[in-house]
């Protein structure tokens, strides 16, 4: 299996697993972990969840063999078909995405790490914007999502470079969330996301919404969006049992509805 998919606690895990081409994608994994997002949207059960890989890499983007195959798919349909829906598919989902990037993330690899709500690495992983290296610009929400993140200078700098970005300066550039030691890696992930799946997903749902629209509206769209956003979560049995808990001095225990 080049996807491994598990669901426990209410947290599901995507696995990618091709790790003796460090994770890197080909069609099938594109196509299966695009059909493991619509999955995951549809089921009830699943209130988080997590992206990452095995072995010693998170994933190092296309799978150049496949890309060079006179009888492969073409770059224009890699991007398209390929990327360009699993992207969509992590900003729109309306539930919160961990990527839990487990070692090196280059390419497309990267720009999935980033499309992603939170990011949190190992210690020693590292960010490549690698497309430069084959004459290629990125793709897969790089230009989209980096410059919005690190600014504009510092975005054309590591796409132009590529240069490896350590954990330690993805942190403190807020390229991501957080690292933490390799060692302790799996189970801050785990706890994570657990969290995660705990609390009011519709509302972390709508939040997604309020802040994709937030990088096209100006301030007064905004506003009415939050107002329109704010009415429907107000609606939902989350915001009545988180009220009632704060009121009666207990923890809530929230259902996703």
């Amino acid at each position: 299996m080049e996807l491994i998919s598990t669901i426990t606690n209410g947290v599901c895990k995507l696995k990618l697993n091709r790790p003796d081409v460090f994770n890197s994608f080909n069609q099938k994994l594109a196509f299966d972990l695009q059909k493991a997002l619509d999955d995951c949207e549809k089921n009830d059960e699943v209130r988080a969840i997590v992206i990452t890989g095995e072995g010693k890499a998170f994933c190092a983007g296309q799978d150049l063999a496949e890309a060079m195959d006179p009888d492969g798919p073409e770059l224009k349909s890699i991007v398209t078909d390929h990327y360009n829906p699993i992207i969509l598919r992590i900003r729109e989902i309306e539930k919160p995405i961990i990527a839990a990037v487990n070692g090196v993330a280059a390419g497309a690899g990267a720009n999935i790490a980033l499309a992603c709500d939170v990011v949190i690495a190992t210690e020693s992983a590292s960010f490549i914007q690698a497309f430069s290296k084959i004459g290629l610009i990125p793709d897969s929400g790089g230009t989209f999502f980096l410059p919005r993140i690190v600014g504009m200078q510092k975005a054309l700098a590591l796409m132009m470079t590529g240069e490896k970005v350590s954990a330690q300066d993805a942190e403190a550039m807020n390229m991501i969330y957080k690292y933490v030691s390799d060692d302790d890696f799996s189970q801050e992930v785990t706890k994570f996301a657990e969290k995660f799946a705990k609390m009011p997903t519709r509302g972390f749902g709508l939040t997604k919404k309020a802040i994709n629209a937030s990088w096209t509206n100006d301030l007064a769209a905004q506003l009415d969006l939050e107002g329109v956003l704010q009415t429907k979560a107000g609606g939902t049995y989350d915001f009545q049992e988180g009220c009632n808990a704060f009121l009666e001095k207990r923890r809530p225990e929230f259902r996703g509805e």
